[in-house]
């Protein structure tokens, strides 16, 4: 198992002991690969030829009227076919020698050659080599816990703590770049490594679009008896390459290893650029970019004004109905909605099998447009925020507001105290020493988060089962139930939801400093992460996609104590770096906050003692309630008519809980 391995790469090289058959299958992939990518640059080349001056009567044509109407259009299909035929034969030889199996190109897309590299690599003692080979796989795999641990162990060993992905795309870096030099005021680099995204993005584009033009595997016809007429043969395969080019937007606003796109890729350059060039003092430049960025999102109030404040910066030296939104962005949009168009109107027709991709939320479709929520300050740039409220009541005259998102540096944040009372932490505290079990929710994994901490936990159901069973008392167990659900009515009121907000996750949770291991603690008894989607602090971005808890919403904690050292809960920036507040904990007080990537947060390391709290998830689909929790409604409501036995109850004792 993955999970059980201690040997760092170094140490594993009997594991490879056939060393030759991996350096010759290594040898034969590159062959594959190389033969693969020559015949794609082939096409490429050909496709970009047949589209300049000299093949201009290669053009598709319309058909004429007349029984030989068609033949243009077919002429030049044909000299197409031709042309790519040209390229290919004649310097690659027979099409069995140069175009791989869908085996293969799937093994390529999922970068399983780089896991053969690695072990070649440390059979060779090239540790460097072998760890940017297991970086490049493990970003398109992150998921593999065996090349997860083969990290940590070339981090441990080798120092080696900057790792290259081999595989990682020009654009998608140098927009990161470009970013980070935003983030930090350097407009000038900004500008520099933003304009050269823009520029290799829009050459991702037209290669992804030639690469479109492929053979296509249709699926839903592979069966002998397919019989399709000359314009619905046509009809299915062209269907199957303009799904493959709309779908080039997604791809190359989507980094490796992830399902998600990030969302308002394309514009976010233009709206980063119309700013930068403002504060650089290039307000052609600015206004250029601005009106680019009003072609995706024509509505938008911010760079509507900062448009406007542009060209009254430019009045009397510049006439600002002379300065255009770029041509290729324009080019790009129009070519996108024809394009859906198409899709749509063969879906409605001629039942294909196709829907545009919808962003739920604040989104409009796809990663060419995301309509986030900003705040109007005229030249201030805002990053994308919940469209959310709060504020609302706390139900509970005892419970007090201590801060809220602005005083906590974030948004969709709250902290109060006096949820519980002290005497009311203590009877936590004595059923949480009743019924919890290391490891519990971590499939028993007692330090599931840091070895240097014992993690215990216990879940409503079973609070109340081990109350029915005498084991502890009846009334603490409901108390467990009944604070949990005080906790999800002040949440709901406080943020002001629409819907019901119903319980996705309960769990009393205890961690306990281990003693001998404290001296020299450099991590955290959590870390940084996000409860709906999976953190990617190096891309600024927050993927939810499985196997993050996507359904969950809201997110509270219910301390208990005080009396350890260490364990403060800490917000911090999308980095996972840059703490944004700390919290204290202690009896009563309670942190509830949205769940997204807009509230990374993680817990510090408890150094001495045990720190309890109760920890909950919620949600408002209905679908994604917790099952226990649902059980443990029953038994409450039946435990309020009357007192019944077991086999009434429905709950059996001996249920793996």
């Amino acid at each position: 198992m993955a999970n059980s391995r201690t040997q760092n790469p170094v140490q594993n090289r009997q594991r490879y002991s056939k060393s030759h058959e991996i350096k010759q299958r290594d040898r034969t992939d590159k062959d594959k690969e190389k033969n693969e990518l020559s015949r794609l640059l082939l096409i490429m080349v050909c496709s970009r030829e047949r589209r300049g001056p000299a093949h201009a009567k290669a053009t598709l044509l319309d058909a004429a009227p007349g029984p030989a109407g068609d033949l243009p259009f077919f002429g030049s299909v044909l000299r197409r076919a031709h042309c790519v035929r040209r390229c290919e034969e004649p310097l690659l030889g027979a099409v069995s020698r140069h175009r791989a199996a869908e085996e293969v190109r799937s093994d390529f897309q999922r970068r399983v050659p780089y896991s053969y590299l690695q072990r070649a690599y440390i059979q060779l003692n090239k540790l460097e080599e072998a760890a940017n080979a297991a970086h490049t796989f493990f970003m398109a795999n992150p998921e593999h816990m065996e090349i997860q641990q083969d990290l940590e162990n070339y981090k441990t060993t080798s120092g080696k703590v900057s790792l290259i992905d081999q595989e990682a795309r020009q654009h998608m870096e140098d927009y990161s770049a470009g970013v980070r030099h935003y983030d930090k005021e350097e407009y000038e680099l900004a500008i520099e490594f933003l304009e050269r995204a823009l520029k290799g993005y829009y050459s991702e584009d037209e290669d992804c679009q030639i690469m479109c033009e492929g053979p296509q595997k249709f699926e839903e016809h592979e069966y002998l008896d397919y019989k399709a007429g000359l314009y619905e043969a046509i009809a299915d395969h062209y269907m199957q390459v303009l799904a493959c080019k709309h779908d080039c937007v997604r791809e190359l606003a989507t980094r490796s290893g992830r399902i998600s796109p990030i969302e308002n890729f394309l514009p976010l350059h233009y709206d980063y650029l119309q700013f930068a060039y403002y504060r650089v003092g290039d307000y052609v430049k600015a206004l250029e970019c601005a009106k680019s960025y009003l072609l995706f999102h024509p509505d938008d109030e911010d760079v509507l004004e900062n448009a406007g404040y542009y060209e009254g910066l430019l009045e009397g030296t510049v006439n600002p109905a002379t300065i255009k939104p770029r041509k290729e962005a324009k080019t790009l949009l129009r070519r996108h909605k024809l394009e859906s168009h198409l899709l749509q109107v063969a879906a409605a027709g001629l039942g294909y099998a196709y829907t545009e991709p919808v962003t739920p939320g604040c989104a409009v479709p796809g990663p060419l447009g995301v309509h986030s929520c900003r705040n109007s300050s005229p030249l201030i740039f805002s990053r994308m925020v919940l469209c959310l409220s709060s504020g609302g009541p706390l139900l509970y005259s005892d419970v007090k507001f201590v801060y809220n998102s602005e005083q906590l540096n974030g948004s969709q944040r709250v902290l109060l105290d006096n949820v519980i009372s002290e005497e009311q932490c203590r009877e936590l505290h004595r059923v949480a020493s009743g019924i919890m079990l290391a490891g519990d929710g971590y499939r028993g994994k007692t330090s599931p988060h840091t070895p240097n901490e014992r993690f215990e936990g216990a879940t409503v159901l079973k609070a109340l089962k081990y109350g029915y069973e005498g084991r502890v008392p009846l009334k603490s167990a409901r108390l467990f139930y009944d604070i949990s659900e005080k906790a999800r009515r002040i949440v709901e009121s406080y943020f002001l939801l629409n819907s019901t907000l119903y319980f996705s996750y309960t769990h009393l949770v205890c961690r306990t400093a281990l003693s001998g291991q404290q001296e020299r603690r450099n991590d955290l008894s959590h870390p940084i992460h996000a409860d709906n989607c999976l953190l990617d602090p190096e891309a600024n971005e927050c993927w939810k996609e499985p196997p993050a808890y996507t359904f969950r919403d809201y997110s509270a904690l219910l301390y208990m104590n005080a009396d350890f050292e260490g364990g403060e809960f800490i917000f911090t920036e999308m980095d996972a770096k840059t703490v944004t507040a700390s919290i204290k904990p202690k009896c009563g007080r309670m942190i509830s906050f949205s769940s997204g990537g807009e509230n990374p947060h993680g817990v510090k390391a408890v150094t001495k003692g045990q720190r309890c709290a109760v920890a909950l998830w919620f949600t408002l689909d209905p679908l994604y309630r917790e099952l226990e929790r649902i059980q443990a409604d029953e038994v409450i409501a039946m435990l309020d008519q009357e007192h019944l036995g077991p086999s009434e109850m429905n709950i059996n004792p001996k249920d793996e809980l």
